[in-house]
């Protein structure tokens, strides 16, 4: 592929291992995002309708927020380590120098279509890499203006945009990259795993998972709603990080109902179809999925549907079954299916049933059973008493495990995910000790004690 070459031979140029090179990109791109805000929000409403407060606060803001960080810090994170000397390498010094990999491919959803093309792009371009993103076709209005942001800031051979359907993405999976960082489903995350394995090309997976939400019976219920509610339905439930069903205590159970019910009502008014702060469904064959997952399930909340606008309310399900359409994989819509647990032991058949979740969220003022529910169950990440503000502190790391992903991002994560750790040992020529070198007459009870040398 000839753009791919124009990106190796850019990089062979050695322009963006040069930090002040770096950082006059970012500078650009966080200037470019700063004068288009609401050209951006304006986009991904037409694509969506998603509201211009989510747009802002969870698209454009968190990107701006991640490149002030990395500008305040770049220096910092790309300066040599120094680490101490192991006793037989002495006399010398020992580092460990950041060097980027390469040309990086980034391929980016549709959910949060800006956020998660930019949030792996800096941590790119902060490394020293150049990058091809390939937004996603199904949001075209955003894949558009990406594109020209892109080519407003940056020259073609250091990163660029390709856009385009199932086709292009092939094309450029069948090329050799130096890494891949892919956010989307775990379908096509196995897709992109085994496209790389060919050339073995570390990865980055984002994946998803069927996020657990678990309400005991000391939540404080009224606030775990409001709480569940929000992070639930912001983006109409197109959130990686939403709670994908609830595990309620019986005793609870119906108070945690009631208050979801009120919650939802005072976030999104009476008439929720015409709320200015609820996005739609994406797109018509997404929508007809989440229809279908509904058919001959007992819902007790919400269900309205709008074909013509791709509308589902916010709408919550009694008991499904385990092997019901809507709990056969993760949702990613306004549908929140509410189960009864009375055991721990019930807790467990569903979080094992599902494997290991990007996410679980745990309501709970016993905190010997928070720490319980962490410490026994592997998933991405998660919170206490809240849900899906994890992704907001730049200091931890964002990412799965298992089936939901591999690898983490944001902050200085991201800029280490898209650098290699190479590690270099500088000897001093003033002393050379014999005892390595043959013949050797050192006494083999003194050779099996070196390992206090290391």
């Amino acid at each position: 592929m000839e753009l791919l070459q124009k990106q190796r031979d850019f990089f062979a140029t050695q322009q963006t291992k040069d930090i002040k090179f770096r950082k006059k990109a970012l500078k650009k791109l966080q200037n470019e995002i700063i004068s288009r805000e609401d050209e951006i929000a304006a986009a991904i409403y037409k694509d969506f309708k998603k509201p211009k407060f989510e747009t802002l606060a969870f698209e454009t803001q968190f990107v701006l927020a991640e490149l002030k960080h990395v500008l305040r810090n770049i220096d910092l994170w790309a300066r040599p380590e120094r680490k101490s000397t192991a006793l037989i390498n002495w006399p010398s010094s020992d580092w460990i120098y950041k060097e980027p990999y390469g040309a990086v491919l980034i391929i980016a959803p549709w959910n949060y279509p800006f956020h998660l093309a930019f949030a792996p792009l800096i941590g790119a371009i902060a490394a020293g890499n150049t990058a091809v993103i390939k937004p996603s076709e199904v949001t075209p209005n955003t894949a558009k203006i990406i594109s020209e942001i892109v080519t407003a800031v940056f020259t073609a051979e250091h990163v660029t945009v390709v856009e385009g359907g199932v086709e292009e993405s092939q094309k450029l999976l069948a090329q050799q990259w130096d890494y891949i960082f892919f956010t989307g489903g775990t379908r096509v995350g196995k897709i992109v795993y085994e496209s790389a394995a060919k050339h073995l090309t570390p990865v980055t997976l984002e994946l998803g998972g069927k996020n657990p939400c678990i309400v005991d019976e000391t939540a404080s219920i009224a606030l775990a709603a409001k709480r569940i509610v929000w992070g639930k339905f912001i983006n109409a439930g197109q959130t990686c990080l939403a709670s994908d069903y609830i595990l309620v205590h019986k005793s609870v159970k119906e108070k945690l109902i009631e208050s979801l019910k009120k919650s939802i009502t005072k976030g999104y008014g009476d008439n929720m179809e015409s709320s200015p702060d609820f996005a739609r469904t994406v797109n018509q064959g997404h929508y007809k999925k989440l229809k279908a997952m509904l058919e001959g399930e007992e819902i007790i909340f919400g269900g309205k549907f709008n074909d013509e606008d791709n509308y589902l309310s916010p709408t919550l399900v009694n008991e499904p079954k385990l092997d019901s359409k809507l709990m056969q994989g993760e949702i990613f819509g306004p549908i929140l299916p509410v189960i009864a647990y009375e055991t721990e032991a019930d807790i467990h058949k569903h979080i094992m049933h599902y494997g290991k979740p990007l996410a679980t969220y745990i309501f709970s003022n016993n905190k010997k059973f928070q720490k319980k529910i962490v410490n026994t169950y592997s998933f991405g990440g998660g919170a206490i008493n809240d849900s899906v503000i994890q992704i907001s502190n730049k200091k931890l790391p964002f990412g799965g495990v298992g089936a939901s992903g591999i690898g983490a991002y944001h902050g200085k994560t991201s800029f280490d995910i898209f650098s290699h750790r190479k590690s270099i040992i500088k000897k001093a020529n003033w002393m050379d000790a014999p005892l390595r070198y043959p013949p050797y007459k050192i006494p083999m009870n003194l050779v099996k004690k070196v390992k206090h040398l290391f």
